[in-house]
């Protein structure tokens, strides 16, 4: 049968967003291999359908991408040449090209090789897919899959998904809890760390107990954010863990960043305070409730911008506390009957 790679170079998130691509792949294929980024590596070892994942820093994609090497580059075209990959899907977001991978995947000799492409591919591509306009990542991720001739096996709803998340009772406790999750990498997709702490405090106030998580990087802002009212773990969770906090929380409330996609592939509903700088139609939490909060037409709209361009961060400051409150009442509703 065939050997299948799936390429996603960039984040966590990114590489959640490409689960039911990768899923209907391996599902057409005996072997099926992901190539991410370092920052993707810990996402990707969750993927169900996933038999083993290469690691390349990609010099054309990233925050803080790396400078052009020779020998990493002929480290990688070596690496996927010495795994006689059949097929190959490169999935890249909207405003990426597919064509520096697929060159170095054709120079290791994949014989096929599929992706979106506004650009004219040359010899690189034999399937140059276009995406419908304004189509979710993950949705366009698994159309590509399904044009390339791969379909999702029986009964998958085509929904994100990880491989089992742990039990984190004795990180959480045993009572029921929301997350606050108040960092991101690209700051100006996450509130200000005064904003975010208003907000723990406030839904402490209304009854809810409160998980505040962050990654190891971030333990100063998640112990400011938690305060005296917010359960805090930061830095005290990879990437599994996490996914076990954010599996048993009743709701989550978090930014545009990797744990909105990790909420939603466990299953827990999302508070998406979603900053206008990309379209919420493409990015916003993925087959689970959500309410979205945010200014979308705030004068950011649209920009890309990692940092705030505007003055006092308005499309996600400006939500108030009564917002963040009733959106957590609104997802954990049906919940609470069920409890009750």
């Amino acid at each position: 049968m065939t050997r299948t790679l799936v390429v996603r170079l960039d984040s966590a998130g990114d590489v959640l967003l490409a689960g039911p691509a990768v899923r209907a792949a391996a599902h057409g294929s005996s072997y099926t291999a992901m190539l991410c980024g370092p920052a993707g590596e810990q996402a990707a070892r969750l993927l169900p359908g996933v038999d083993e994942v290469l690691v390349h820093d990609a010099p054309w994609v990233g925050l803080e991408p790396p400078p052009v090497r020779r020998g990493d580059t002929e480290a990688l075209v070596d690496a996927v040449a010495g795994h006689r990959f059949d097929r190959a899907l490169i999935l890249a977001s909207y405003h990426q090209s597919p064509l520096p991978a697929a060159l170095l995947l054709r120079m290791a000799g994949v014989g096929w090789i599929g992706a979106d492409s506004e650009h004219y591919p040359g010899a690189l591509l034999d399937l140059r897919h276009r995406r419908d306009p304004g189509q979710h990542e993950a949705r366009a991720a698994l159309a590509l899959a399904e044009a390339a001739g791969y379909a999702l096996p029986p009964g998958d709803g085509g929904g994100l998904r990880v491989r089992e998340a742990p039990d984190t009772t004795h990180l959480t406790g045993g009572d029921p809890y929301v997350v606050v999750h108040p960092g991101a990498a690209v700051p100006a997709r996450a509130w200000s760390p005064e904003r975010a702490a208003r907000a723990v405090a406030a839904l402490d106030a209304a009854g809810h107990r409160v998980v505040v998580t962050g990654a190891p990087p971030e333990k100063e802002l998640t112990a400011r954010v938690a305060g005296g009212y917010g359960l805090d773990l930061g830095g005290r969770t990879g990437l599994h863990e996490l996914a076990g906090v954010l599996a048993a929380a009743r709701a989550v409330v978090t930014g545009n960043t990797g744990p909105a996609h990790l909420t939603a592939a466990v299953g827990t509903p999302v508070v998406s305070l979603f900053a206008p700088v990309v379209p919420a139609a493409l990015w916003a939490p993925y087959g689970v409730p959500h309410v979205l909060l945010g200014r979308q037409d705030a004068p950011c709209a649209g920009s890309r911008a990692r940092v705030c361009p505007v003055p006092g961060h308005p499309c996600l400051d400006s939500v108030t506390d009564a917002e963040v409150v009733a959106a957590v009442t609104e997802l954990t509703s049906a919940d609470r009957e069920m409890t009750a």
